[in-house]
């Protein structure tokens, strides 16, 4: 197990993670389009292949995950990830972390919300509305629902 930051030697791999799992790394979601290469971020590595992948953006007092993939649940993939912007939000003094999830990601619900992240709006039709922009977006998400709305999760980080 390896994590480290991505930076110009992986970058490759982590644009062909994104083209591999997601069909381009660009994300579309309620608070701006992001280009998830061109992010700040950390890659699990196993073997000297990217196995989990973590995007985010600081914007004023919070860090904003943007991406989170594990392309092998259930192994801790996610949650080292995420322990390290957890951690970095601490370094930096940061005290929200917070991010987006789709009204059908109900494993990404349960995955945060099992690691003290609460949900604090509903973003109706959020996700209609970046179709419009990423055409390429289902209308049909995980377990046949229909995918219309964000939801924002947000953890409160003690600093020390």
């Amino acid at each position: 197990m390896n994590i480290e930051e991505i930076n110009k030697e992986n970058k490759g791999e982590v644009i062909s993670f994104f083209k591999e799992h997601w069909g381009s790394s660009e994300m579309v979601i309620s608070s701006g389009i992001y280009q998830c290469e061109n992010l700040d971020g950390f890659i699990y590595e196993e073997n000297n292949q990217i196995i989990g992948l973590v995007t985010y953006v600081i914007k004023r007092d919070e860090i904003e995950i943007i991406s989170l993939d594990s392309i092998q649940e259930g192994k801790g993939i996610g949650t080292a990830l995420i322990e390290k912007i957890e951690n970095l939000a601490k370094q930096k003094q940061i005290k929200i972390v917070r991010l987006v999830t789709t009204n059908d990601n109900l494993n990404a619900l349960r995955f945060y919300q099992k690691r003290g992240y609460r949900i604090t709006s509903i973003i109706p039709n959020a996700v209609n509305e970046a179709r419009k922009i990423k055409p390429s977006i289902p209308l049909i998400g995980t377990d046949g629902i229909p995918l219309n709305d964000e939801l924002e999760l947000i953890k409160i980080i003690s600093v020390i």
